[in-house]
């Protein structure tokens, strides 16, 4: 169970929520959605409830076992396997590793060390089987085969595996120790955006696992699907009142409820503002008469009491102002790609991938997770180096802007500001400025540091740079993850005007069908080929 009271959070001088009381609480059999626009505090607001940072204000109470995927899972140890990373969610890597030792001294010892080995072994044994522990193979197998981890991936170490595997170990980590093997648990699940880099078998999937869950759960999600297949409680998190909305219902049923109470709302208003307006006019005539001075007060008193007892009228959300300007003058090919090598040890993630980037070309990669889509755009951003004799071939007034999956551009210990002008050096400031009004930041958002901004909030960032660059290549992976509805929106539809050449890596089939894209490029074989529709159904599948 969590619970807060007089919750307040904030990033530097903003507030994000007030909760008074204990408006937040989530126990057993609660499906929570945490929703509103990006910006509103959701992530930050997650991380407290998991004990990860600290609420300006008020307190929040824990009782059971937790389990916290962030939106940016970059911790943990990278030398360790997958398959480790995995059994670690229940202390089994460490006591598996320590019974192999024991083994070990049992099969080169005599007499006493044998004795001791012996004892040792049968205790850790006895642990190991009280964790589920000889069951637990076949239940890690069953989790990551349905998230896309196949076997082979399993035994590879962390540091050689994509963004989008990394992120699927660390879920199926957390799924792992409040399971087993039905999804029956006690435990509560704090999920920030799971469906991130998941095909569409691993998120159905995913649903019928979290509709199952019987301890607590909140989730961060922009998936519609999602959040109606499995919510039974909304609570939306509203940046203009920094106040949470506590629906008790479904996703659908808290969508019609909250459109009906916003033109109740309105409705009132414009009638109470239709009766003040009334007031205030008789009262103007009674007030030019000394006597009837003390009933146009009445009046006016009636009419601010009027006023001041109605709902507040949800201010409509901001929305970003997103747009690509022409990019830089360059030649018929800008940049050219040959022979392209990746190793990790001697794993070789792809080999001899040859590319041509034309003017104002559209090229989408595809490829299975763990194919090196992800890592053939580092290449091409120069990022990473390519192992072998291979290398990019630079054309006239080549101009690189590259989006990153992980906003591994930004820099969190700076602010947005710091970040911006870094990014551009040689751009105006009061340019800069304007360019990161348009993009929403503004004020007190300006010195915000950049760490501590939603996941959607980094796309923003990222993506205004890449605006002030005038890039007339750019690189793009997944643009469009943690962005709400109407940020990606407005991103597509940026995509669809700019002029500049477009490499785009991608699980969204809307960014695709934005981009109309004339080549596909095949990982880790780099096979390429003319689009067709054929392809489509692989991305709406991916």
């Amino acid at each position: 169970m969590i619970a807060t009271k007089d919750l307040e959070v904030r990033v530097g001088a903003r507030t994000l929520l007030n909760a008074p009381g204990a408006h937040l609480r989530v126990q057993a059999g609660d499906r929570v959605g945490l929703v509103g626009r990006n910006g509103a505090g959701k992530t930050t607001t997650m991380r407290i409830l998991a004990g990860e940072t600290q609420p300006y204000g008020g307190s929040v109470t824990r009782t059971g076992e937790i389990g916290y995927l962030p939106q940016d899972s970059k911790e943990g140890n990278v030398e360790q396997t997958a398959r480790e990373r995995v059994l670690s969610a229940r202390g089994l890597d460490e006591i598996g590793r320590a019974m192999s030792k024991q083994q070990d001294l049992m099969s080169n010892s005599e007499g006493d060390k044998l004795d001791k080995a012996i004892r040792k072994f049968s205790n850790l044994e006895e642990r190991y089987q009280s964790l589920g522990g000889y069951e637990a193979e076949s239940e890690l197998s069953q989790i990551c085969d349905n998230l896309g981890l196949e076997p082979r991936v399993l035994d590879q170490q962390l540091k050689t595996l994509s963004g989008g595997q990394r992120r699927r170990v660390e879920l199926a980590q957390i799924l792992f120790a409040a399971s087993n093997g039905s999804g029956k648990s006690a435990t509560t699940l704090l999920l920030d955006e799971p469906t991130n880099h998941l095909d569409a078998d691993s998120i159905t999937w995913l649903r019928g696992f979290l509709s199952k869950h019987e301890g607590g759960l909140i989730i961060i999600s922009h998936d519609v699907d999602l959040l109606s297949d499995v919510c039974n409680k909304i609570w939306y998190l509203d940046a203009v009142r920094a106040e949470a909305d506590v629906y008790n219902m479904g996703f659908q049923k808290y969508k019609d409820a909250r459109a009906l109470d916003e033109t109740r709302r309105r409705r009132e208003r414009a009638n109470a503002e239709k009766k003040s307006a009334a007031l205030h006019k008789q009262a103007a005539k009674l007030g030019a008469k000394a006597t009837k001075a003390a009933a146009a007060k009445q009046m006016l008193a009636r009419a601010d009491r009027m006023m001041n007892q109605l709902d507040d009228v949800r201010v409509d959300d901001k929305v970003a102002n997103i747009s690509f300007p022409d990019p830089a003058p360059c030649g018929k090919t800008p940049m050219h790609a040959k022979g392209l090598t990746k190793m990790y040890g001697s794993l070789e993630v792809f080999a001899g991938v040859d590319l041509a980037i034309d003017k104002g070309s559209r090229v989408v990669v595809l490829g299975t997770n763990g194919a090196g889509k992800t890592t053939l755009l580092k290449l091409l951003a120069g990022v990473e180096r390519t192992d072998g004799e291979g290398g990019i071939v630079s054309g006239h007034g080549l101009k690189v802007g590259y989006f990153a999956q992980e906003h591994d551009t930004i820099d969190g210990d700076k602010s947005v500001w710091r970040n911006t002008i870094e990014a551009c050096p040689d751009a105006n400031e009061q340019d800069l400025r304007s360019l990161l009004g348009a993009f929403m930041f503004q004020g007190d958002k300006l010195e915000q540091p950049a760490g501590t901004l939603s996941g959607g909030e980094k796309t923003r960032l990222a993506l205004a740079t890449l605006v002030s660059s005038r890039a007339n290549v750019l690189l793009l992976d997944e643009p469009t993850n943690n962005l709400d509805p109407i940020s990606r929106e407005q991103v597509l539809d940026a995509l669809k005007t700019y002029k500049g050449a477009v490499v785009l890596v991608t699980h969204d089939p809307g960014a695709v069908r934005a981009l109309e894209p004339e080549r596909v490029i095949i990982m880790p074989d780099g096979d390429e080929d003319l689009w067709n529709d054929e392809y489509m159904e692989i991305v709406e599948l991916a």
